[in-house]
């Protein structure tokens, strides 16, 4: 299984990015989804979840401003980020069952 994520960068506060993270070599529809978060010298952290059945779950920092999709047809998974805050800074990760993908950096200037 490969996961490639993409879509990271810098942006100022205020702004939006969409993380996006496309897999290879599983049966992406038979799995739950999701995007974790790393800052530096902090665990790593559930950013949101979203099962095959369309159940998400979100973190508490994110909550109303992020927003998890999947299109299995493309076998990808988004995040789109908006209304980012400087404490969102992070490597972000994700995840397709218990497969991880190689993290992307989302910086937020302030």
């Amino acid at each position: 299984v490969q996961l490639q994520a993409s879509g990271g960068g810098l942006v100022q506060a205020g702004g939006s990015l969409r993380l996006s993270c496309a897999a290879s070599g599983t049966t992406f529809s038979r799995h739950g989804v999701g995007w974790y978060r790393q800052a530096p010298g902090k665990q790593r952290e559930l950013v949101a979840g979203l099962s095959t059945l369309g159940t998400t779950e979100y973190g508490d920092s994110v909550k109303g401003r992020f927003t998890i999709s999947r299109d299995n047809a493309k076998s990808t998974h988004y995040l789109q980020m908006n209304t980012l805050k400087p404490e969102d800074t992070a490597v972000y990760y994700c995840i397709v069952g218990v497969n991880w993908g190689q993290g992307t950096q989302v910086t937020v200037s302030s």
